[in-house]
């Protein structure tokens, strides 16, 4: 991280951040950052899937694809877009958008900004779990460079359907955790109120999956938090990408699957 802070947040502050309802989401930095974006709906196989936003971008005059789950600003964006919770049809349409990115060699930015995937009992019958299984399996063998970006919330198998990138950046006050805080508190000790507690033992913040080698960059945000301050948070962002960009596209696509082969491998051995 290119900036430290003397009076380091506690990592619930960082939880509270991240949840932030005023936070920027995905669609606003594809506003912010992209040109002529066109979004990309349906799995092909079942439904549109409103909580996860796909399609093909302009950025800085190369095309791009782009995806990633989109809160909503109100009650009824939430409940549109699940509040943020795709199901098996919103990953299988980002499969479909990163075949297509591969078939005209564009590269990939995803955004990450969910809670989890969603539980119910209508995603788990169309194949949940196989659904982000398969991201997973697609991503890591992707030839084309591919920059994933956690804004806010990074929970569970449903932040890492999108999330295996050859540059992962982060957001100084995201979370990217295999449980939420409360969930954690929940199971460990059978009390949801020691969240603040479960999140240091977590280490789901910025700071600690840098240290542990999880992500890349860490993006710094406006003084008291990215809602503050769209257009700000968005230009650190946007030098984030660019040399994201800069370094995974001088590699060859060999060259690319081998690293983020050997990043995932590594993980945990620290």
């Amino acid at each position: 991280m290119d900036k430290t802070s003397a009076a380091t947040p506690a990592a619930y502050e960082r939880v509270v951040l991240a949840r932030h309802p005023e936070r920027p989401y995905t669609l606003d930095y594809i506003q912010v950052l992209f040109e002529d974006f066109f979004e990309l709906r349906g799995d092909r196989r079942f439904s549109d899937d409103p909580a996860l936003v796909a399609g093909f971008a302009d950025y800085h005059g190369q095309q791009v694809a782009v995806l990633g789950q989109q809160k909503g600003k109100d009650t009824k964006q939430r409940r549109y877009r699940n509040f943020a919770m795709p199901k098996p049809e919103g990953y299988r349409k980002a499969a479909r958008l990163m075949f297509l990115a591969e078939k005209f060699n564009r590269p990939i930015i995803s955004f990450i900004d969910t809670p989890g995937a969603y539980p119910g009992i209508d995603a788990e019958e169309r194949g949940q779990a196989e659904a982000i299984a398969n991201n997973l399996l697609i991503m890591s063998r992707l030839n084309v460079p591919i920059i994933s970006i956690i804004i806010g919330e990074g929970g569970s198998g449903g932040a890492l359907a999108i999330g295996v990138g050859d540059s992962v950046l982060m957001f100084e006050n995201a979370i990217y955790s295999v449980i939420s805080p409360e969930g954690c508190a929940a199971i460990l000790w059978k009390d949801s109120t020691v969240a603040p507690q479960a999140s240091e033992a977590l280490k789901l913040t910025a700071n600690d999956l840098f240290n542990l080698g999880v992500v890349n960059k860490v993006i710094e945000e406006p003084a008291g938090g990215a809602h503050l301050n769209l257009h700000e948070t968005a230009a650190h962002l946007e030098k984030g990408i660019d040399e994201g960009l800069r370094t995974v596209s001088k590699m060859g696509s060999d060259e690319r699957i081998i690293r983020r082969y050997r990043k995932l491998r590594r993980l945990g051995l620290m």
